[in-house]
Protein backbone atom coordinates (compact mmCIF):
# COMPACT_ATOMS: atom_id res chain seq x y z
CA UNK A 1 0.00 0.00 0.00
CA UNK A 2 1.41 3.41 -1.00
CA UNK A 3 1.63 6.41 1.27
CA UNK A 4 -0.77 9.21 0.34
CA UNK A 5 1.18 11.53 -1.96
CA UNK A 6 0.17 14.96 -3.22
CA UNK A 7 2.19 16.82 -5.86
CA UNK A 8 2.88 20.55 -5.46
CA UNK A 9 4.71 23.03 -7.71
CA UNK A 10 8.23 23.55 -6.41
CA UNK A 11 7.85 27.33 -6.26
CA UNK A 12 4.68 27.10 -4.18
CA UNK A 13 6.61 25.39 -1.36
CA UNK A 14 9.15 28.20 -1.05
CA UNK A 15 8.92 31.22 1.24
CA UNK A 16 11.87 33.05 -0.32
CA UNK A 17 14.41 32.76 -3.13
CA UNK A 18 17.70 34.63 -2.63
CA UNK A 19 20.21 35.31 -5.40
CA UNK A 20 22.87 37.87 -6.24
CA UNK A 21 22.26 40.36 -9.01
CA UNK A 22 23.08 37.93 -11.80
CA UNK A 23 26.40 39.65 -12.42
CA UNK A 24 29.97 38.72 -11.59
CA UNK A 25 31.01 40.14 -8.21
CA UNK A 26 34.25 42.06 -7.71
CA UNK A 27 36.60 39.80 -5.76
CA UNK A 28 39.57 40.31 -3.44
CA UNK A 29 42.43 38.14 -2.16
CA UNK A 30 40.97 37.76 1.33
CA UNK A 31 37.58 38.39 2.82
CA UNK A 32 34.19 36.65 2.87
CA UNK A 33 34.10 33.39 0.86
CA UNK A 34 32.09 33.55 -2.38
CA UNK A 35 30.55 30.14 -3.03
CA UNK A 36 30.42 29.16 -6.73
CA UNK A 37 28.64 26.24 -8.38
CA UNK A 38 31.74 24.00 -8.10
CA UNK A 39 31.35 24.19 -4.30
CA UNK A 40 27.95 22.47 -4.38
CA UNK A 41 28.11 18.67 -4.77
CA UNK A 42 25.38 16.22 -3.84
CA UNK A 43 27.88 13.87 -2.20
CA UNK A 44 28.37 16.42 0.62
CA UNK A 45 25.80 17.91 2.96
CA UNK A 46 27.26 21.42 3.13
CA UNK A 47 29.01 23.65 0.55
CA UNK A 48 32.68 22.79 0.05
CA UNK A 49 35.24 25.59 0.51
CA UNK A 50 37.70 24.56 -2.20
CA UNK A 51 39.16 27.01 -4.74
CA UNK A 52 36.79 29.74 -3.52
CA UNK A 53 37.09 33.44 -4.25
CA UNK A 54 36.44 36.24 -1.74
CA UNK A 55 34.53 39.51 -1.54
CA UNK A 56 35.10 42.54 0.66
CA UNK A 57 32.82 43.51 3.54
CA UNK A 58 31.59 46.45 1.46
CA UNK A 59 30.63 44.26 -1.51
CA UNK A 60 29.00 41.76 0.86
CA UNK A 61 26.85 44.54 2.35
CA UNK A 62 25.89 46.34 -0.87
CA UNK A 63 26.12 44.03 -3.88
CA UNK A 64 23.65 41.31 -3.02
CA UNK A 65 19.86 41.33 -2.81
CA UNK A 66 20.08 39.08 0.22
CA UNK A 67 22.11 36.31 1.82
CA UNK A 68 21.49 32.66 2.74
CA UNK A 69 20.38 31.93 6.28
CA UNK A 70 20.94 28.74 8.33
CA UNK A 71 18.53 26.06 7.17
CA UNK A 72 18.26 27.43 3.64
CA UNK A 73 19.33 25.29 0.69
CA UNK A 74 21.70 26.30 -2.10
CA UNK A 75 20.21 25.23 -5.45
CA UNK A 76 22.42 25.26 -8.57
CA UNK A 77 20.78 26.72 -11.68
CA UNK A 78 23.54 26.51 -14.27
CA UNK A 79 26.25 24.02 -15.21
CA UNK A 80 24.89 21.00 -13.37
CA UNK A 81 21.38 22.18 -12.45
CA UNK A 82 19.75 20.67 -9.39
CA UNK A 83 22.75 20.14 -7.15
CA UNK A 84 21.70 21.06 -3.62
CA UNK A 85 23.56 21.81 -0.38
CA UNK A 86 22.33 22.67 3.11
CA UNK A 87 23.31 26.05 4.58
CA UNK A 88 25.11 25.56 7.93
CA UNK A 89 24.97 27.65 11.09
CA UNK A 90 26.87 29.97 11.09
CA UNK A 91 26.71 30.69 7.36
CA UNK A 92 30.01 32.49 6.79
CA UNK A 93 29.74 32.90 3.00
CA UNK A 94 27.78 34.50 0.15
CA UNK A 95 26.68 33.00 -3.14
CA UNK A 96 27.82 33.76 -6.68
CA UNK A 97 25.66 33.87 -9.77
CA UNK A 98 24.18 30.72 -11.36
CA UNK A 99 22.69 29.55 -8.05
CA UNK A 100 20.07 30.61 -5.54
CA UNK A 101 19.36 30.09 -1.85
CA UNK A 102 15.87 28.70 -1.36
CA UNK A 103 13.92 28.97 1.88
CA UNK A 104 11.16 26.43 2.43
CA UNK A 105 7.72 27.52 3.63
CA UNK A 106 7.53 25.44 6.80
CA UNK A 107 3.74 25.75 6.86
CA UNK A 108 3.66 23.70 3.65
CA UNK A 109 6.72 21.43 3.74
CA UNK A 110 9.35 20.24 6.21
CA UNK A 111 12.64 21.79 4.96
CA UNK A 112 14.77 18.67 5.46
CA UNK A 113 12.16 16.61 3.62
CA UNK A 114 12.27 19.01 0.67
CA UNK A 115 16.07 18.73 0.76
CA UNK A 116 15.86 14.92 0.67
CA UNK A 117 13.37 14.94 -2.21
CA UNK A 118 15.41 17.40 -4.28
CA UNK A 119 18.47 15.19 -3.89
CA UNK A 120 16.66 11.96 -4.74
CA UNK A 121 17.56 10.16 -7.95
CA UNK A 122 14.02 10.51 -9.26
CA UNK A 123 13.94 14.29 -8.74
CA UNK A 124 17.43 14.76 -10.17
CA UNK A 125 16.22 13.01 -13.32
CA UNK A 126 13.16 15.27 -13.41
CA UNK A 127 15.39 18.34 -13.18
CA UNK A 128 17.64 16.97 -15.93
CA UNK A 129 14.58 16.59 -18.15
CA UNK A 130 13.46 20.17 -17.53
CA UNK A 131 16.71 22.09 -17.92
CA UNK A 132 17.66 23.67 -21.24
CA UNK A 133 20.94 24.21 -23.07
CA UNK A 134 23.22 21.50 -24.49
CA UNK A 135 26.62 23.12 -23.93
CA UNK A 136 25.85 24.77 -20.58
CA UNK A 137 22.62 23.34 -19.10
CA UNK A 138 20.55 25.74 -17.01
CA UNK A 139 17.31 25.66 -15.04
CA UNK A 140 15.44 28.95 -14.76
CA UNK A 141 13.78 30.28 -11.62
CA UNK A 142 10.73 30.97 -13.77
CA UNK A 143 10.45 27.25 -14.45
CA UNK A 144 10.38 26.22 -10.78
CA UNK A 145 6.68 25.44 -10.88
CA UNK A 146 7.22 22.97 -13.73
CA UNK A 147 8.95 20.79 -11.14
CA UNK A 148 6.36 18.90 -9.08
CA UNK A 149 7.34 17.89 -5.56
CA UNK A 150 5.72 14.76 -4.05
CA UNK A 151 4.51 15.52 -0.51
CA UNK A 152 3.42 12.95 2.07
CA UNK A 153 1.80 13.65 5.45
CA UNK A 154 3.63 15.91 7.93
CA UNK A 155 4.77 13.14 10.29
CA UNK A 156 6.25 11.08 7.48
CA UNK A 157 7.91 14.20 6.02
CA UNK A 158 9.64 14.83 9.33
CA UNK A 159 10.72 11.21 9.66
CA UNK A 160 12.12 11.05 6.13
CA UNK A 161 13.78 14.46 6.39
CA UNK A 162 15.43 13.81 9.75
CA UNK A 163 16.56 10.33 8.70
CA UNK A 164 18.08 11.61 5.46
CA UNK A 165 19.76 14.55 7.21
CA UNK A 166 21.26 12.46 10.03
CA UNK A 167 22.69 9.94 7.58
CA UNK A 168 24.09 12.78 5.46
CA UNK A 169 25.78 14.31 8.53
CA UNK A 170 27.46 10.99 9.31
CA UNK A 171 28.61 10.67 5.70
CA UNK A 172 30.00 14.22 5.83
CA UNK A 173 31.91 13.42 9.03
CA UNK A 174 33.53 10.39 7.39
CA UNK A 175 34.51 12.50 4.38
CA UNK A 176 36.14 15.04 6.72
CA UNK A 177 38.03 12.27 8.53
CA UNK A 178 39.37 11.05 5.19
CA UNK A 179 40.49 14.56 4.23
CA UNK A 180 42.37 14.84 7.54
CA UNK A 181 44.09 11.48 7.04
CA UNK A 182 45.01 12.35 3.45
CA UNK A 183 46.44 15.68 4.63
CA UNK A 184 48.55 13.88 7.27
CA UNK A 185 49.99 11.52 4.66
CA UNK A 186 50.61 14.41 2.28
CA UNK A 187 52.48 16.33 4.98
CA UNK A 188 54.65 13.30 5.71
CA UNK A 189 55.38 12.79 2.01
CA UNK A 190 56.30 16.45 1.58
CA UNK A 191 58.66 16.37 4.57
CA UNK A 192 60.44 13.19 3.56
CA UNK A 193 60.51 13.44 -0.22
CA UNK A 194 60.29 17.17 -1.01
CA UNK A 195 61.61 19.32 1.84
CA UNK A 196 64.35 16.82 2.77
CA UNK A 197 64.91 15.66 -0.79
CA UNK A 198 68.38 14.59 -1.79
CA UNK A 199 69.98 14.45 -5.21
CA UNK A 200 68.13 11.29 -6.27
CA UNK A 201 68.56 9.84 -9.75
CA UNK A 202 66.02 10.85 -12.36
CA UNK A 203 63.37 8.39 -13.45
CA UNK A 204 59.97 8.28 -15.14
CA UNK A 205 56.49 7.32 -13.98
CA UNK A 206 56.37 4.44 -16.44
CA UNK A 207 59.01 2.66 -14.34
CA UNK A 208 56.92 2.95 -11.16
CA UNK A 209 53.41 1.98 -12.34
CA UNK A 210 51.58 -0.49 -14.55
CA UNK A 211 48.84 0.92 -16.80
CA UNK A 212 45.68 -1.07 -17.50
CA UNK A 213 43.98 1.13 -20.09
CA UNK A 214 43.43 -1.87 -22.37
CA UNK A 215 40.80 -3.26 -19.98
CA UNK A 216 38.58 -0.15 -20.08
CA UNK A 217 35.21 -0.33 -21.80
CA UNK A 218 33.07 2.77 -22.44
CA UNK A 219 29.30 2.41 -22.15
CA UNK A 220 26.67 4.82 -23.46
CA UNK A 221 23.93 6.06 -21.13
CA UNK A 222 21.49 3.75 -22.90
CA UNK A 223 23.79 0.78 -22.32
CA UNK A 224 24.25 1.75 -18.67
CA UNK A 225 20.50 2.11 -18.16
CA UNK A 226 20.11 -1.54 -19.16
CA UNK A 227 22.44 -2.56 -16.32
CA UNK A 228 20.50 -1.34 -13.28
CA UNK A 229 19.31 -4.57 -11.63
CA UNK A 230 20.94 -6.44 -8.76
CA UNK A 231 24.18 -5.34 -7.10
CA UNK A 232 25.48 -2.07 -8.54
CA UNK A 233 29.10 -0.96 -8.90
CA UNK A 234 30.63 2.48 -9.60
CA UNK A 235 31.13 3.52 -13.23
CA UNK A 236 34.03 6.00 -13.35
CA UNK A 237 34.67 8.77 -15.85
CA UNK A 238 37.61 11.16 -16.15
CA UNK A 239 36.87 13.07 -12.96
CA UNK A 240 34.12 11.34 -10.98
CA UNK A 241 31.76 8.41 -10.57
CA UNK A 242 29.29 8.97 -13.40
CA UNK A 243 26.86 6.13 -12.75
CA UNK A 244 26.28 2.76 -11.10
CA UNK A 245 25.83 -0.46 -13.07
CA UNK A 246 25.48 -4.17 -12.27
CA UNK A 247 28.85 -5.31 -13.59
CA UNK A 248 32.54 -4.51 -13.15
CA UNK A 249 35.82 -4.92 -15.03
CA UNK A 250 38.28 -4.05 -12.24
CA UNK A 251 38.57 -5.57 -8.77
CA UNK A 252 41.23 -4.19 -6.48
CA UNK A 253 42.95 -0.90 -5.72
CA UNK A 254 43.87 1.49 -8.53
CA UNK A 255 44.62 5.15 -9.26
CA UNK A 256 42.53 6.78 -11.99
CA UNK A 257 44.03 9.79 -13.78
CA UNK A 258 41.98 11.88 -16.22
CA UNK A 259 42.97 11.20 -19.84
CA UNK A 260 40.89 13.73 -21.77
CA UNK A 261 38.42 16.49 -21.06
CA UNK A 262 38.94 17.12 -17.35
CA UNK A 263 42.63 16.31 -16.92
CA UNK A 264 44.11 19.07 -14.73
CA UNK A 265 43.17 21.27 -11.80
CA UNK A 266 43.49 25.05 -11.87
CA UNK A 267 46.91 24.64 -10.24
CA UNK A 268 48.13 22.32 -13.00
CA UNK A 269 47.89 19.06 -11.01
CA UNK A 270 46.34 15.90 -12.50
CA UNK A 271 42.71 14.99 -11.81
CA UNK A 272 42.95 11.85 -9.67
CA UNK A 273 40.54 9.31 -8.22
CA UNK A 274 41.41 6.51 -5.82
CA UNK A 275 39.27 3.51 -6.82
CA UNK A 276 39.04 0.29 -4.83
CA UNK A 277 36.85 -2.79 -4.80
CA UNK A 278 34.80 -3.70 -7.85
CA UNK A 279 34.21 -0.97 -10.43
CA UNK A 280 33.98 -0.09 -14.14
CA UNK A 281 35.98 2.60 -15.97
CA UNK A 282 35.24 4.28 -19.30
CA UNK A 283 37.97 5.35 -21.72
CA UNK A 284 38.42 8.88 -20.32
CA UNK A 285 40.62 7.92 -17.34
CA UNK A 286 43.99 6.16 -17.25
CA UNK A 287 44.05 3.18 -14.87
CA UNK A 288 47.31 2.91 -12.87
CA UNK A 289 48.68 0.57 -10.22
CA UNK A 290 51.99 1.04 -8.43
CA UNK A 291 54.86 -1.42 -8.82
CA UNK A 292 56.78 -2.51 -5.71
CA UNK A 293 58.37 -1.06 -3.68
CA UNK A 294 55.96 1.79 -4.35
CA UNK A 295 52.37 1.70 -3.10
CA UNK A 296 49.35 3.29 -4.75
CA UNK A 297 49.21 5.67 -1.80
CA UNK A 298 52.81 6.74 -2.42
CA UNK A 299 52.19 7.35 -6.13
CA UNK A 300 48.95 9.15 -5.31
CA UNK A 301 50.78 11.55 -2.98
CA UNK A 302 53.45 12.20 -5.60
CA UNK A 303 50.97 12.85 -8.42
CA UNK A 304 48.59 14.95 -6.32
CA UNK A 305 51.15 17.79 -6.24
CA UNK A 306 52.94 17.17 -9.54
CA UNK A 307 52.51 19.77 -12.29
CA UNK A 308 51.54 18.01 -15.52
CA UNK A 309 51.29 20.95 -17.94
CA UNK A 310 54.26 19.62 -19.92
CA UNK A 311 52.42 16.38 -20.85
CA UNK A 312 48.98 17.87 -21.65
CA UNK A 313 48.20 18.22 -25.35
CA UNK A 314 45.22 19.65 -27.24
CA UNK A 315 44.14 23.29 -27.16
CA UNK A 316 40.36 22.70 -27.37
CA UNK A 317 40.14 19.25 -25.74
CA UNK A 318 42.98 18.73 -23.23
CA UNK A 319 44.44 15.22 -23.36
CA UNK A 320 47.18 13.18 -21.69
CA UNK A 321 48.18 10.29 -23.91
CA UNK A 322 49.71 7.19 -22.42
CA UNK A 323 53.17 7.80 -23.87
CA UNK A 324 53.38 11.25 -22.29
CA UNK A 325 52.07 9.91 -19.00
CA UNK A 326 54.78 7.25 -18.85
CA UNK A 327 57.42 9.90 -19.55
CA UNK A 328 56.40 12.09 -16.59
CA UNK A 329 59.38 12.59 -14.28
CA UNK A 330 59.43 10.37 -11.17
CA UNK A 331 62.67 10.25 -9.11
CA UNK A 332 64.26 6.93 -8.19
CA UNK A 333 63.62 7.15 -4.48
CA UNK A 334 65.58 4.99 -1.97
CA UNK A 335 63.71 1.73 -1.48
CA UNK A 336 64.22 1.72 2.31
CA UNK A 337 62.68 5.19 2.69
CA UNK A 338 59.77 4.28 0.43
CA UNK A 339 59.14 1.12 2.44
CA UNK A 340 59.16 3.09 5.70
CA UNK A 341 56.65 5.59 4.27
CA UNK A 342 54.41 2.74 3.18
CA UNK A 343 54.57 1.21 6.65
CA UNK A 344 53.76 4.47 8.45
CA UNK A 345 50.88 5.41 6.14
CA UNK A 346 49.35 1.93 5.79
CA UNK A 347 47.03 2.39 8.83
CA UNK A 348 45.91 5.76 7.42
CA UNK A 349 45.04 4.19 4.09
CA UNK A 350 43.24 1.30 5.79
CA UNK A 351 41.12 3.77 7.79
CA UNK A 352 40.36 5.77 4.64
CA UNK A 353 39.22 2.63 2.83
CA UNK A 354 37.05 1.53 5.78
CA UNK A 355 35.46 4.98 5.81
CA UNK A 356 34.80 4.77 2.07
CA UNK A 357 33.09 1.41 2.52
CA UNK A 358 31.02 2.84 5.38
CA UNK A 359 30.12 5.89 3.27
CA UNK A 360 28.99 3.70 0.38
CA UNK A 361 26.75 1.66 2.68
CA UNK A 362 25.21 4.73 4.30
CA UNK A 363 24.61 6.34 0.89
CA UNK A 364 22.76 3.24 -0.30
CA UNK A 365 20.66 3.19 2.86
CA UNK A 366 19.92 6.93 2.64
CA UNK A 367 19.14 7.00 -1.06
CA UNK A 368 16.96 3.89 -1.13
CA UNK A 369 15.00 4.52 2.07
CA UNK A 370 13.17 7.63 0.84
CA UNK A 371 11.45 6.06 -2.21
CA UNK A 372 10.61 2.92 -0.22
CA UNK A 373 8.96 5.00 2.53
CA UNK A 374 7.02 7.06 0.02
CA UNK A 375 5.85 4.03 -1.97
CA UNK A 376 4.75 2.14 1.13
CA UNK A 377 7.21 -0.71 0.52
CA UNK A 378 8.67 0.25 3.90
CA UNK A 379 6.25 1.48 6.56
CA UNK A 380 7.03 3.42 9.73
CA UNK A 381 5.28 2.79 13.03
CA UNK A 382 5.88 5.95 15.06
CA UNK A 383 6.78 5.89 18.73
CA UNK A 384 3.36 7.37 19.49
CA UNK A 385 0.54 8.97 17.55
CA UNK A 386 1.87 12.50 17.86
CA UNK A 387 5.58 12.28 17.12
CA UNK A 388 8.15 10.46 15.07
CA UNK A 389 11.08 8.49 16.41
CA UNK A 390 13.23 11.01 18.26
CA UNK A 391 16.60 10.11 16.71
CA UNK A 392 16.08 8.28 13.43
CA UNK A 393 19.37 6.59 12.54
CA UNK A 394 20.44 3.47 10.71
CA UNK A 395 20.63 1.65 14.05
CA UNK A 396 17.29 2.48 15.56
CA UNK A 397 14.97 1.77 12.64
CA UNK A 398 13.10 -0.52 15.03
CA UNK A 399 9.82 0.90 13.73
CA UNK A 400 10.38 -0.05 10.11
CA UNK A 401 8.29 -2.94 8.82
CA UNK A 402 8.20 -4.36 5.32
CA UNK A 403 4.80 -4.31 3.63
CA UNK A 404 3.17 -7.67 4.07
CA UNK A 405 5.35 -8.73 6.98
Amino acid sequence: MSAAVEYHPFGSLLRKVVDNRGRTCPVVDKGIPLIATNCIVNSHLYPQFENVRYVSDEVYAQWFRGHPEPGDMIFVLKGTPGRVAWVPDPVGFCIAQDMVAIRADEAKVYPKYLFAVLRSNAMQQEIEGLHVGSLIPHFKKGDFDDLRIPCVDAELQKYIGDQYFDLSKTIDLLHRQNKTLEAMAETLFRQWFVEEAEDWAEGVLGDAVDIFDGKRIPLSKMERDKRKTGTLYPYYGAAQVMDFINDYIFDGEYILLGEDGTVRTDEGYPVLQFASGKFWVNNHAHVLRARPPYSNFFVWNYLSRKNIDEIVTGAVQPKINQGNLKSLSFPKYPEALVTEFNSVTAPMLAKIQRNKTHIAGLEILRDTLLPKLMSGEVRVAYADSSSVVSKPTARNLRAVQREGA
